[in-house]
């Protein structure tokens, strides 16, 4: 039972949002840069697209293991890491996931080992050294979705789903991923996650990010390229994982299903679920 040893409400509280449970007893929060308005080629990028940290908080032995990815600006940067370093929570990575982006936009992942509470303080600490907005979410995006989903679903070949106007879906690794020997479940950032945002006349603007073993990297890379689809980092995102895993970011903006199809073939280089 998720919560047993660990009261999430105390979480929540100091973090100053409630929560949401994912698969793997996992306690995970979004916080999508409502505050930020970044363009890529005058293509104005919707925050739920590539613009929101993420916090992934699970029980551990007798402890807590968090693990995330915050979006900064250049700025920012530095003045949350230092927070998050006075807090005792280890940065893991540093780095872009896009190209042109105006502004420049940088993600800092992170990872702590703790009491909850305690992580949970040390990263609103370092939060507020940024301008993130802690509430309210999102506000929901209205109208029609205007692309075809279940084309997408059947170009894909899983049944992604539609939120803030993004169509999301995700391939969990097949094996199973540790971080310093314990186990990571999919929802704490080891599965590959694909978004589609709609840009008009059957088109979309992708990006996220593909998980992969080193023999798996290449073969990616040429697939996207096949179809494309840019490469725009090739990089870690943890330490001290098992097996080691490299994370590839792309974007393109084509043909929905052409770039479905890509994404297809690039997944079949792979071993996700």
């Amino acid at each position: 039972m998720v919560g047993k040893k660990t009261n999430w409400e105390s979480v929540e509280q100091v973090i100053g949002k409630s929560g949401e449970i994912k698969k793997g007893d996992v306690l995970y929060f979004s916080l999508p840069r409502t505050d930020l308005h970044v363009s890529i080629n005058s293509i104005q990028l919707n925050p739920a697209f590539a613009l929101s940290s993420w916090l992934a908080f699970k029980e551990m032995n007798d402890k807590v293991m968090v693990m995330g990815d915050l979006v900064l600006t250049q700025e920012e940067v530095n003045l949350v890491m230092t927070e998050l370093i006075r807090g005792g929570i280890k940065i893991t990575a540093l780095h872009n996931h896009l190209m042109r982006e105006s502004p420049k936009i940088m993600y800092m992942h992170i990872e702590g080992y703790g009491s909850g509470v305690a992580l949970a303080k040390a990263l609103r600490a370092g939060i507020d050294q940024s301008s993130t907005p802690i509430k309210p979410d999102q506000p929901s995006v209205k109208g029609a979705f205007l692309l075809d989903k279940e084309q997408l679903d059947d170009f894909i070949g899983k049944e992604g789903l539609i939120s803030n106007g993004i169509y999301k879906v995700g391939f969990p690794r097949a094996e199973q991923i540790k971080e310093n020997g314990m186990t990571i479940p999919p929802s704490m950032g080891t599965s590959t996650a694909i978004n589609f945002q709609p840009t008009g006349e059957g088109n979309a603007a992708i990006t996220g990010d593909f998980v992969l073993t080193a023999k798996e990297v290449n073969p990616v890379i040429q697939t996207l390229r096949k179809y494309g689809i840019e490469v725009d980092a090739l990089h870690n995102h943890m330490l001290f994982e098992e097996p080691r895993l490299f994370f590839i970011h792309f974007w393109a903006n084509d043909d929905a299903l052409k770039l479905a199809k890509g994404i297809r073939e690039a997944i079949d280089q792979t071993n996700s679920k």
